[in-house]
């Protein structure tokens, strides 16, 4: 009996720790998350936040401030913000630019089989041309009328 080739036994999937996450959805969030970024609102909810932040911290009840005066814990969150819009705004163009070079593709197959048909169409608009010029001077010589000669 002939032992079968391992490639035709599927093997079996291993079970490992690291989370399993479908790249697509992320590069869809990452593209949601840097198109927000981008709008006036979030510059309006950071700007209200990190304002209400600081004089809440400044001349609120002094019991209730957590974050006194150099603000480092503010810091630390605007920082720790900025660590992970970075690399999904840089995802993001990525992205953005994959699909600008599809289309750019895209385009420039479509002007190349649009710039064949304009030759082509050239081609036989010379061709008709020409048998319509030779038409007309069997035409003129049939009648007895003398052919012009200034036919390009």
């Amino acid at each position: 009996m002939k032992e079968k080739s391992r490639l035709s036994i599927p093997r079996e999937s291993k079970r490992t720790i690291r989370p399993n996450y479908d790249p697509e959805t992320l590069g869809r969030l990452s593209e949601r998350f840097a198109r927000f970024i981008g709008t006036a609102r979030f510059l309006v909810y950071m700007t209200v936040f990190v304002s209400s932040w600081v004089v809440w911290n400044s001349i609120g009840p002094s019991e209730f401030r957590f974050d006194e005066y150099p603000f480092i814990f503010i810091t630390f969150l605007l920082s720790l913000q900025a660590s992970y819009a970075a690399p999904l705004i840089l995802l993001a163009q990525n992205r953005q630019a994959d699909r600008d070079r599809v289309t750019s593709q895209e385009d420039r197959s479509r002007d190349e089989r649009n710039l064949a048909v304009t030759e082509y169409m050239v081609r036989e608009l010379a061709a008709m041309r020409k048998d319509l010029v030779e038409e007309i001077k069997k035409l003129q010589e049939s009648s007895g009328t003398k052919p012009e000669s200034n036919s390009k």
